[in-house]
């Protein structure tokens, strides 16, 4: 018997995601810059992907090749507000105009407040290790409700705050490059406050609006006891302590997901475990960083967020640095077969969104790191569709996984 069609939800949001600093260039006025220009061991941004001049041809290629009906992009603060105070008309224009368009086209519009960039001038003033400072961002807030509040559709006011926090306060790898587990919890909080606040700045204007954050969550794997322990209190810190923080603040759950994590902390206390043996779980894939390639883990995380919380769900992130194109089809296709399985279990998935629409600045890895549906050639700036811009839009154009696609 020939296998049957996957089918997703009518009104199902089919999407792709970029952030303003990876993708629009010349942000100028955001610490990332002054970051990127301070160093000499990083690609600085520069121009990115002219996403900035770009973003009408950019929509015709999320309608006419992607046939998306939602499309995920962030309103940078530090163009909004270059200075202290200072709010820039003409910017105001250009996103007003960016969700027009948008509107034109009939896409729905989920926009990102806080996607790891910051003014300089905040920064500056100590950022979001300072709780004080959290009134700054409520002023962006109230500006972006005012002057773009009527066409946004989804909001997400922070993303990745475990992320953010992790790679600028532990790691040390993002500005400020500090290297303080106490600041990052701090910052952590912060920003919790910062959604919080946000949250209900926004329900006041627009009551019916659908806000929540971007957390970016793992599937949790191990073997032995001592990991089980250990992994069960990672996967508690990393996928839902913001969600703790910020309970009865979301009106949906924006879940950004990639990888599977290995718990191998048993290692340390008895005979050594083949590596191999992790790696099963993985089928053995990883992608160009690394990260070890889990579709079912994509339903596991589903599954125990809603579970915990009894909200609708959007992958607000999914998706693959593959610079080749070897495992980007398996990857999108996989992963939607485990999403689907989940909400055929009764589990509210409303749309899903790929990272992302074309290969852009990977923050601190500079541009060699591909995660785009679109490759760009950055000499030209020409954005080439990968195979997988084919297959993504024949299934977001069907509203389903076509039979030829699933993958066993």
């Amino acid at each position: 018997m020939k296998q049957k069609p996957i089918k997703f939800p009518r009104d199902f949001l089919w999407g792709t995601a970029t952030a303003g600093h990876q993708v629009e260039g010349n942000n100028i006025h955001s610490d990332w810059w002054a970051w990127e220009k301070s160093r000499d061991d990083i690609e600085d941004s520069g121009i990115a992907c002219d996403h900035y001049n770009k973003y009408k041809d950019d929509f015709k290629l999320i309608k006419n090749f992607l046939h998306n009906n939602a499309y995920r992009f962030s309103i940078e603060w530090s163009r909004i507000e270059p200075e202290e105070g200072r709010v820039d008309r003409k910017e105001i224009k250009h996103y007003k105009s960016v969700l027009q368009e948008l509107k034109r086209l009939n896409i729905k519009s989920m926009v990102t407040l806080h996607h790891f960039v910051n003014p300089l001038w905040f920064s500056k003033r100590g950022g979001w290790e300072k709780r004080e400072n959290v009134i700054f961002f409520e002023r962006f807030v109230r500006i972006c409700i005012k002057e773009f509040g009527r066409d946004i559709d989804f909001w997400i006011i922070i993303n990745e705050p475990n992320i953010y926090a992790s790679m600028a306060y532990i790691k040390g790898e993002w500005p400020p490059e500090k290297k303080s587990l106490l600041t990052a919890v701090k910052v952590y909080f912060n920003l919790a406050y910062a959604h919080r606040s946000a949250y209900k700045i926004i329900h006041k204007s627009f009551p019916n609006a659908k806000v929540s954050s971007a957390i970016h969550m793992s599937a949790f794997k191990y073997l032995g006891y001592i990991d089980k322990l250990i992994s069960d209190l990672s996967k508690f810190t990393f996928n839902y302590s913001f969600l703790a923080l910020t309970k009865n603040y979301h009106d949906f759950i924006g879940v950004n997901y990639y990888a599977l994590h290995l718990t191998k902390i048993s290692d340390l206390f008895y005979k050594r475990i083949k590596v191999e043996e992790y790696e099963k779980l993985a089928r053995g894939e990883v992608n160009d960083l690394g990260w070890p390639i889990y579709p079912m883990g994509i339903y596991d995380v589903v599954k125990e967020t809603w579970k915990r919380y009894k909200l609708p769900i959007l992958i607000t992130e999914n998706g693959t640095a593959d610079a080749h194109e070897p495992n980007r089809v398996s990857f999108l296709v996989n992963h939607l077969k485990w999403l689907q399985k989940a909400i055929n279990e009764k589990v509210e998935v409303k749309g899903y969104f790929y990272w992302s629409l074309m290969d852009n600045f990977e923050w601190h890895l500079g541009r060699d790191v591909r995660f785009g549906l679109f490759e760009i050639d950055y000499k030209t700036l020409k954005r080439i569709p990968r195979n997988s811009v084919s297959i993504y839009g024949q299934i977001t154009e069907t509203n389903s996984i076509p039979r030829n696609f699933l993958i066993k």
